[in-house]
């Protein structure tokens, strides 16, 4: 059991469908590049995404994106492997998230669009 984490305040929390780390892609005017991040989609079809993995449940996340209507599929134009992007419906912003590997792009796709189209 993970103290301090919602599963443990609330058995009956559906667990989330999908986590791990991915990088993202920053744009901020004064870093650029590629930074891990840990990431969680929820079963509301919410995005969560945290610094490291020991801060899901303990810390507030960097960010909580919706993902309902979004726009999301690989992307080859960054010239990097395993390159996928999420464009929420707000459309402030574009998300471009790295895997490990080509089945956990997959992985994270799969997940993501069932999170789009509810």
């Amino acid at each position: 059991m993970v103290v301090g984490s919602d599963i443990s305040r609330y058995p009956n929390t559906p667990r989330p469908t999908c986590r791990g780390y991915l990088h993202k892609r920053t744009q901020s005017a004064i870093l650029k590049g590629w930074r891990k991040r840990w990431f969680v989609l929820k079963h509301n079809g919410y995005l969560h995404y945290y610094k490291h993995k020991k801060d899901e449940g303990k810390c507030r996340p960097l960010e909580v994106t919706k993902l309902e209507g979004a726009e999301i599929g690989v992307d080859t134009s960054l010239g990097k492997p395993f390159v996928f992007k999420c464009i929420p419906q707000s459309g402030h912003r574009i998300f471009y998230l790295c895997a490990t590997s080509n089945q956990e792009m997959k992985r994270w796709l799969e997940a993501m669009d069932k999170a789009v189209h509810p």
